[in-house]
């Protein structure tokens, strides 16, 4: 059973996450109390993240430490599910209802 975390992936994930919220490195840096060439090196797997720079992030980013790992963890679905809960649970009303119709247009498609 291999265990290691796959910090290429890891920084991926991260590095995707950044650009769908439209934050730079240096602005990203700055959220988490580091450095801009930090963030390039893990996003490029040029160095390993501590724990709470990965949590830094995480917050940073909004979203849960858990969504940023999911791909190396046995039951990332469960992980998935748990991360929109978590993320409608932010939404209003009408929010959620524009949410509702959007995925019953793209689920009948």
């Amino acid at each position: 059973m291999q265990n290691d975390i796959n910090y290429e992936v890891l920084g991926l994930r991260i590095k995707d996450m950044r650009i769908r919220k439209g934050l730079t490195q240096d602005v990203l840096a700055e959220m988490v109390g580091c450095n801009t060439s930090h963030i390039s090196n893990i996003e490029n797997n040029y160095t390993k993240l501590s724990l709470n720079v990965l949590i830094a992030i995480a917050n940073a980013l909004n979203v849960s430490v858990d969504y940023l790992l999911s791909s190396q963890l046995n039951n990332p679905s469960s992980i998935l599910s748990q991360e929109i809960i978590n993320k409608l649970s932010h939404c209003d009303e009408a929010d959620k209802e524009k949410i509702i119709k959007n995925l019953q247009i793209r689920l009948s498609l």
